[in-house]
């Protein structure tokens, strides 16, 4: 089994910044991308960004700019720099990795860490 675990959430002000980070953890796994997707009240959820093991990176439209993705292979953690965050930020942030090595490959989520941004 393979867990994502979140962290760095919180309430900051309009224009501020937080670092959000996921660590997978298990045995026997090989990690394709990581990556960040949220889903704010009565809304989809949508890309944020995703890193591949190659390092190539794939953003959304709405956070281009302001926000960076990076990991860290050898401890198989993932990072969200948000900057010049915006009420329209807010939202539950999940991590999610496409994952092989112990079954098929598919997708893993973790449970999801809330950012909210006051105006």
């Amino acid at each position: 089994q393979v867990q994502l675990v979140e962290s760095g959430g919180g309430l900051v002000q309009s224009g501020g910044s937080l670092r959000l980070s996921c660590v997978a953890s298990g045995r026997g796994f090989n990690i394709w991308t990581m990556g960040w997707y949220r889903q704010a009240p009565e809304k989809q959820r949508e890309l944020v960004a995703t890193i591949a093991s190659g390092e190539s990176t794939n953003y959304g439209d709405s956070v281009k700019g302001r926000f960076t993705i990076s990991g860290d292979n050898a401890k198989n953690t993932v990072y969200l720099q948000m900057n010049s965050l915006q009420p329209e930020d807010t939202a539950v942030y999940y991590c999610n990795a496409v994952i092989s090595g112990i079954g098929p490959r598919r997708p893993y989520w973790g449970q999801g860490t809330q950012v909210t941004v006051s105006s």
